[in-house]
């Protein structure tokens, strides 16, 4: 639990937010209240991500889905708008650690225990297979050990079983070593893949290992398909019962209901002592404004004209609330899509080799890069030269790269170096390289940038550079990476585009670029342009935001990249 941050709104439809509980690629999620004083998890999906009609068909999936199954083992539906963005679902709250954090605390659960969380979670996938629904993401990080037993969250990916197919090619739905090797190869989903997750969900929290070891996607997803899961050391009764949900075959795998049988537990999970302690890790919630201020997760700010409590919030999410009648109630069971699975809060929820081919449709991008730097408005920047420097030319050697994270999405990751400089309320954007819906062809990358809102007073003008770094030195001769290179990595800054004045239009409006037609290399202050596709080198590429004062003057702001397969 995190304290609300200035920018976040004070309210999100009726209910008011006392805290954060998580951020993802696709949003945040928020503690808040409701008018009636009951608690609530709410997942507010970003502005920009809601444009995109894939992550919109996703959500109002999850939103039909979470309304739909209604069970003791999940948390249950309260309200949710998909009329207007931005697009929020607010859940009952669930006190309690998430599987993952409780392991990664204290250690591996003990086969007892194990049996009894073990067969807690088939009732729990039981339940939601008889609405007709497959999970397809159980993992240790989708499960929260509340005092009154497990509570399966995050159905973003989760589907009707007569629901299938996926709508791009490549992509798999789940998280690598939780997702069924005839997931991986056939894209056959059923209710089997649910139990070799919840196999693979147990022998992580029997052993505290991933369950099919650790290292690149390609290997993890390889082991999945061809090797066994990890149950060395586990209790014989226990790593059988294991081995046998992840089988190979799914038609091998055992019903739920003999799973339940198979672990013979006399008594409740919730009177298990090692159970109510690392239930007990679940932090307090506080219960009210008041509580939350006391507790320092709102911050304090004069009270102002909006009434927000605790200070005066820029309503950045609330949206506008319509005049006249009350609206119909909503039915959930009406929304209905087929999307792609993507980046999730909270975790990844899908992962695959994404290919390099796709047509211009003129759409909104859909992923927005990582790392952004803040600082205080008008600290930082601006004030740079009347005449926008006509090119960037590396000034010293660049060690800093962006690295992919293990298992997400292509642009899911993280830069080696922070930020030299901040900019609030920065928006970044990335086009998926790979992505077949996208609107950029084969081998070309769309960059844009802009603030979001203007807040504070900004020193003009504020010149901007996007630089893109490959992950090898490129020889220009070839287009391709440099074979003399050997261990050392890319010191370059990377080819960079002119820079070009952010207050220069409207600072709340788009700018794109595309790599490579928009950028170039700059050498002693001649500038070749490049024609270099990233497909011509795989890996993790770097994009920078520079803030540039001079040819040789600049300092970073953003970071981000996106993955080549």
């Amino acid at each position: 639990m995190e304290p609300l941050r200035p920018h976040d709104p004070p309210a999100i439809g009726p209910h008011t937010l006392l805290a954060r509980l998580g951020s993802g690629g696709m949003g945040q999620v928020y503690l808040g209240r409701s008018p009636g004083g009951r608690q609530l998890a709410i997942k507010v999906i970003r502005e920009d991500f809601a444009q995109s009609g894939e992550a919109s068909a996703r959500f109002r999936r999850e939103v039909a889905t979470v309304g739909a199954v209604r069970s003791a083992y999940t948390a249950n539906l309260v309200d949710a708008s998909l009329e207007t963005v931005p697009y929020w679902l607010a859940t009952e709250y669930v006190p309690g650690p998430t599987l993952t954090r409780a392991t990664g605390e204290r250690g591996p659960l003990p086969p007892e225990t194990c049996f009894r969380l073990f067969a807690a979670l088939a009732e729990a996938l039981a339940q939601v297979h008889g609405h007709g629904i497959t999970h397809r993401d159980l993992k240790p990080h989708n499960i929260i050990l509340s005092p009154v037993g497990p509570k399966l969250i995050d159905f973003g990916i989760a589907r009707g079983a007569e629901q299938t197919a996926l709508t791009r090619t490549g992509i798999a739905p789940g998280t690598p070593g939780y997702t069924a090797p005839e997931v991986i190869t056939r894209n056959e989903v059923s209710f089997a893949a649910d139990v070799f997750a919840l196999g693979a969900t147990m022998a992580c929290a029997a052993t505290g290992r991933p369950p099919y070891g650790e290292g690149s996607l390609e290997s993890v997803v390889y082991r999945v398909v061809h090797g066994e899961v990890d149950a060395a050391g586990l209790e014989p009764r226990l790593a059988d019962l294991v081995r046998a949900c992840t089988a190979a075959d799914p038609a091998a795998r055992p019903a739920l209901s003999e799973v339940i049988e198979r672990c013979a537990v006399r008594s409740s999970l919730v009177d298990d002592p090692v159970y109510r302690a690392v239930a007990a890790l679940g932090e307090s919630a506080p219960e009210d404004v008041p509580a939350a201020l006391a507790a320092g997760l709102i911050p304090e700010r004069p009270l102002g004209a909006a009434g927000a409590p605790g200070g005066a919030y820029t309503p950045t999410y609330v949206p506008p609330q319509p005049a006249g009648p009350p609206r119909r109630p909503r039915r959930w069971s009406a929304y209905a899509a087929a999307a792609v699975a993507s980046a999730v809060v909270g975790g990844v929820a899908a992962y695959g080799v994404l290919r390099p081919d796709g047509g211009d449709d003129g759409k909104e991008p859909e992923v927005v890069a990582q790392g952004t730097g803040r600082a205080t408005p008008g600290v930082s920047g601006g004030g740079g030269p009347k005449v926008p420097p006509a090119y960037v030319e590396q000034a010293d050697s660049y060690r800093g790269s962006w690295q992919h994270k293990e298992g997400g999405l292509s642009f899911e990751g993280q830069c080696t170096e922070p930020p030299e400089e901040g900019l609030d309320n920065l928006q970044t954007s990335i086009s998926d390289p790979q992505n077949p819906d996208g609107d950029t062809p084969p081998g070309k990358v769309r960059i844009g940038f802009r603030l979001k809102y203007l807040i504070g007073k900004f020193e003009k003008p504020y010149y901007v550079s996007v630089a893109v770094k490959s992950p090898h030195w490129i020889d220009e001769e070839t287009g391709k990476p440099n074979p003399h290179q050997g261990n050392i990595g890319n010191l370059d800054l990377g080819y960079t585009s002119k820079p070009v004045n952010l207050f220069g239009d409207d600072p709340q409006k788009w700018v794109y670029l595309t790599f490579p037609d928009d950028f170039g290399r700059t050498v002693r202050g001649k500038t070749e342009a490049t024609r270099v596709p990233v497909t011509n080198d795989p890996g993790g590429w770097t994009v920078n935001f520079l803030h540039v004062r001079g040819p040789q003057q600049y300092k970073s702001f953003a970071c981000g990249g996106f993955l080549v397969e």
